[in-house]
């Protein structure tokens, strides 16, 4: 498992907040977001699906987030957390840092602090050290940090780049429709113009091929979308 791969379940009662984390673990690579505005829409999601990571309020008005861990944890469910509040009082932290709680980020924080936190829970929690690199001629993707070897120099995918690599990585060997690919990129449905997924096939083609103007791997599959060959 890589770390886009891990699933991770934002709970917040702030809907701005939601939204913002999870466009920032979207816009990040991660692709398996599930979110939950309150306690008990957590707990629906957790007795049905596999989570790995869970981004945890502590102040929500049902039940409170350090509540709801304690049950999880009575039920013997080793979930990762880590805890967000506004409290940032030293009973509060030593609280759920104490119930077993992996990490504690108090509001408000920088993003890019909320994603160094998840990252180094989900490293440290299974072991994500190992690189998993895609070889591509010449070119090496290297899919734990978006960076690509090329024998003229290494450049670093986009988010976008990195979305439209994973799907087509995914599904390698097969056809991708565009339909699939703009929903990957743009969930929202705002990506406008097919013309917007063009443009990022043509700059992704630049960094994965030797030779982009005749490309060897990312192929486009006239009609239908595109393929990703190894």
């Amino acid at each position: 498992m890589v770390l886009s791969e891990c699933r991770i379940l934002l709970v917040d009662d702030e809907k701005k907040i939601l939204d913002l984390n999870e466009k920032l673990l979207r816009d990040n690579g991660f692709t398996k977001v599930r979110t939950a505005s309150g306690g008990y829409e957590a707990e629906q999601i957790i007795d049905k699906e596999q989570i790995d990571l869970v981004v945890l309020d502590i102040m929500m008005p049902e039940i409170d987030g350090l509540s709801l861990y304690e049950s999880w944890q009575k039920r013997g469910l080793n979930i990762p957390v880590i805890f967000l509040s506004a409290r940032d009082e030293e009973s509060s932290r030593l609280k759920g840092l104490g119930l077993g709680a992996d990490d504690y980020v108090t509001k408000p924080y920088t993003p890019e602090e909320l994603l160094l936190r998840i990252k180094a829970v989900l490293r440290r929690t299974y072991h994500l050290t190992e690189n998993k690199v895609v070889e591509l001629g010449s070119v090496r993707v290297d899919l734990s940090s978006g960076i690509v070897n090329r024998p003229d120099g290494d450049v670093e995918l986009t988010a976008k780049e990195f979305l439209l690599f994973s799907k087509l990585y995914d599904n390698r060997g097969k056809i991708v429709s565009l339909n699939i690919l703009m929903d990957t990129l743009w969930p929202d449905g705002s990506y406008g113009l097919e013309n917007s997924l063009i443009v990022h096939v043509r700059r992704l083609r630049e960094k994965i091929e030797e030779d982009p103007s005749k490309p060897a791997h990312l192929q486009t599959v006239r009609g239908l979308g595109y393929r990703l060959n190894m």
